[in-house]
């Protein structure tokens, strides 16, 4: 807008720019000779040419070309008397300079003595560009004038003048303080322009400094009869917009009423009368008056406002969301979200409209309204909205699915009226959102149904006809299959549990039905291992045929070769559990409901990630974090589990399985022992887990013994110096376990003597070629005083033979680099026997 005043003199340039189409390189090359020609015109020392050439320039510079050379010739033409120069001067500081220039130093003292200038354009020209463009060295100068100007008597210049002063405490907020008394003189001012001014100045002064807001505070009275009378007054030409007086002062005082009555009764008690009255009066046919409105409502529900005025808050956003335009819904919905803890019930009363909102065609209003939803539930509205939601859940985009899934399973945990309604809502979901259900809602259910034996003939039914219609639902797949394997006895000898009839199941139905999973193109590992597991517990049922036994003897000799790892070991196990006879039957008999741990409102609140596993024996001894360190010597890298399955079972099983022998446990507590404290175990819950074993679900009784087994007495451990110099010492502490002669698990531990610390310790060891030698990273490279530092490493050497060691120590103490080298052969001769 600004250009459009100017007359620009050299209409040729612009005309000549203009012509030039064929190519961009013309272009350039006419406004290079232009910018050569205003270079050598700028020596001349012309002050009516220097006029022209600015606004050539000024125009070269809308283009993107470089004009920074007109930098000092704008000051110039800044520092002439003549109005019209001062106004392109200005605008050319205000174009080529930023308070990151160094010529804007020069332009503090034009700005100084045109602040004082007689004439209140080129006041106001001055305070334009210094609210542009100050810096904090600037605003440091200039701000005795701004407050000056603060009291000026012309409203044009205390406009302006405000502005400016919003500028100085944005850059530098300790000289707020210089401006109280003179913005508390402004609020008083009848002029619109710097009222509109003088509200954004305070409002800032309030944000910056907390504690201005106590001065200000008795300002509330005026702030109130001024935004009463701008609501009360009738039609102004001057202010109006779409019949409302000044809707932008009105939004202005009411975001400055909500900062001042924010934790203060008094003030707060002061504005409910007219907040009520502007949400009365205010018409909310059109968009300037919902603006209003909305600053209204989030008014009241900041200050210290009364319950009625906060439920007619609530109301109003809740008319927002019948309003057509989708704007006016959101802002309505994300508001109710923040609120709806502030007033559930003033909230529950638009449940309706909100419910109606999850057909909205706008993505964004259905997630809104999705999370206020879930935020409506409680214990008496939880089937309404549940069903809702149900109802919403099997035309939703996918992205929606998981998090209502989730959000649904928790509110069926926290507010379910029985448990069978319950096991029916999450039956629903899974039936229509199988594919998108977290593991840890899937555990949960499957807890649900083993501790609710009155409901698993009803949930095996009701499982069984689901599976029957729909096995494209990964997690209704399994939950099906684990259920139909645990329970198939109540299947068998009940049938289909229905409200009119039972309808009988023979056991060849049942394993039809788990085989053509396994025929299926959704069938993926984890489901294959499930079914597996559950053909495999059927089979152990007296009411299953010899025939249907048979058939699942030969599924699983034909899974004992396949090219996956997981399945071909279970069918291996399953297989050789066929000729044990009684073993069988106890190992495959009904699983006890399992210990029941965090609810489904713990585990999701954790963020716990799909997929995640349960930590094992071997994970609380290593760390789930710990990775193997490979001596040089050697140069053997293992896995975490490889390291210690051949010293816990001396071969390669899996260490979570549950059919480790009690010598392996023994040799386990042994361990654990040495490294530290036994950590607590409990039952594994029966949460499918892909990335450990996702069997352990079915196999944990196998671990379950009969009565508890009193720990092993723990042998008497003995530490041995290997090295003691230069301020830090290292003992090694052998453990080994009669079970596992020649292995030796070795815990070294480091300590600094001295009064420094030991940094970036390197700790390399050496065992003869006959030998075997892992380690696991240090705990800390770094040692300092009084603390100690472990690492763990794992000899296998042939029985009888002496462990020894050659150690290689680096370490920084006290600026010092030191490199040591030692031979350590201080064992005891029977250590790799077996012996203490």
């Amino acid at each position: 807008m600004v250009y459009n005043n100017l007359k620009v003199p050299t209409p040729a340039l612009i005309k000549g720019i203009r012509a030039c189409k064929v190519t961009v390189a013309d272009e350039r090359a006419l406004i290079q000779q232009e910018s050569a020609a205003i270079r050598t015109s700028f020596k001349e020392e012309d002050s009516f040419a220097r006029h022209n050439n600015i606004a050539k320039l000024l125009y070269i510079h809308m283009l993107g070309s470089p004009a920074h050379f007109g930098q000092i010739e704008c000051l110039k033409l800044v520092a002439s008397p003549r109005f019209a120069d001062k106004r392109l001067g200005y605008l050319g500081i205000m174009l080529l300079l930023d308070e990151s220039q160094e010529t804007l130093t020069l332009v503090t003292n034009s700005l100084k003595n045109d602040m004082n200038h007689s004439n209140m354009y080129a006041v106001g020209l001055a305070l334009c560009t210094f609210a542009n463009i100050a810096s904090e060295e600037m605003s440091r100068d200039l701000a005795n004038e701004i407050e000056k100007l603060l009291g000026s008597s012309n409203t044009y210049i205390r406009k302006k003048a405000a502005l400016c002063a919003l500028r100085v405490i944005k850059k530098v907020p300790e000289l707020a303080d210089h401006f109280i008394s003179k913005a508390k003189n402004l609020l008083t001012d009848r002029n619109h322009g710097v009222l509109l001014s003088s509200i954004t100045l305070v409002t800032e002064m309030c944000h910056i400094e907390p504690a201005i807001r106590d001065e200000f505070r008795n300002a509330v009275p005026l702030l109130v009869r001024n935004l009463k009378s701008l609501v009360t007054t009738g039609y102004s030409p001057e202010h109006d917009v779409s019949g409302i007086t000044d809707p932008f002062l009105q939004v202005k005082i009411l975001r400055l009423l909500r900062l001042l009555g924010r934790g203060d009764e008094t003030a707060s008690e002061a504005m409910n009368d007219i907040l009520a009255q502007v949400a009365t009066n205010t018409d909310s046919t059109k968009n300037v008056g919902n603006s209003i409105l909305y600053e209204t409502v989030l008014t009241v529900l900041d200050i210290e406002a009364d319950t009625g005025l906060r439920v007619m808050a609530i109301n109003i956003l809740g008319k927002f969301l019948s309003n057509r335009d989708n704007n006016i819904r959101y802002v309505a919905l994300n508001t109710l979200n923040k609120v709806v803890s502030m007033d559930t019930n003033a909230v529950q009363r638009h449940r309706n409209i909100i419910l109606d909102c999850l057909r909205d065609g706008d993505i964004s209003i259905r997630r809104r309204a999705l999370e206020l939803s879930y935020a409506l539930i409680n214990e008496g509205n939880v089937r309404v909205l549940v069903r809702e939601l149900l109802a919403f859940l099997e035309v939703a985009d996918d992205e929606f699915k998981l998090g209502m899934t989730t959000q649904i399973s928790l509110a069926a945990e926290r507010f379910a009226p029985n448990k069978r309604w319950h096991i029916d809502t999450v039956l629903r979901f899974l039936r229509l959102a199988g594919n998108f259900v977290r593991e840890e809602i899937l555990s949960a259910f499957i807890r649900l149904v083993a501790h609710t034996p009155e409901l698993q003939a009803y949930t095996a039914s009701r499982l069984y006809v689901a599976l029957m219609a729909d096995i494209s639902q990964e997690s209704l797949t399994l939950a099906a299959t684990w259920v139909i394997g645990e329970y198939s006895e109540l299947l068998l000898e009940g049938g289909i549990v229905d409200e009119d009839s039972q309808k009988p199941v023979s056991d060849k139905q049942l394993i039809d039905l788990l085989v053509s999973i396994l025929d299926s193109p959704y069938a993926n590992l984890l489901i294959r291992q499930f079914v597996l597991t559950a053909v495999t517990k059927i089979s152990s049922r007296p009411a299953v045929s010899v025939t249907q036994q048979e058939r699942i003897s030969e599924l699983l000799a034909q899974y004992a070769t396949s090219p996956e790892l997981e399945l071909q070991q279970r069918a291996i196990e399953f297989v050789s559990l066929f000729n044990l006879g009684q073993v069988k039957e106890g190992v495959l008999e009904k699983m006890p409901p399992p210990e029941l741990k965090a609810t489904v409102i713990g585990v999701v609140s954790e963020q716990k990630p799909v997929g995640s596993t349960k930590a094992t024996v071997v994970d609380d001894l290593l760390g789930s974090d710990d990775v193997v360190a490979t001596s040089p010597a050697t140069n053997v890298t293992q896995s975490n589990n490889d390291l210690l399955q051949g010293l816990l079972v001396g071969g390669d099983v899996n260490p979570t399985s549950s059919s480790s022998p009690p010598a392996a446990r023994s040799v386990v507590d042994d361990i654990m022992s040495l490294f530290g404290p036994t950590p607590s175990t409990t039952a594994p819950a029966p949460t499918p887990t892909p990335a450990s074993n996702p069997m352990s679900v079915f196999n944990s009784i196998a671990s379950t013994p009969a009565q508890p087994t009193p720990p092993p007495t723990q042998p008497r451990l003995t530490s041995y110096s290997a090295y003691d110099q230069n301020e830090l010492k290292i003992s090694l502490t052998p453990q080994t376990s009669p079970s596992q002669p020649g292995t030796v698990m070795i815990l070294a531990r480091f300590q600094v003597t001295g009064a420094n610390a030991a940094t970036g310790l390197s700790f390399q060891a050496a065992v003869p070629k006959s030998q075997q030698l892992q380690m696991l990273p240090m705990s800390n490279s770094d040692v300092n005083p009084g603390s100690v530092e472990t690492q763990k490493l794992r000899v296998i050497a042939p029985v009888g033979s002496a462990v020894r060691l050659r150690l290689r120590i680096s370490f920084n103490l006290a600026g010092r680099a030191i490199q040591d080298q030692v031979d350590f052969s201080g064992f005891p001769a029977n250590l790799t026997t077996g012996g203490p």
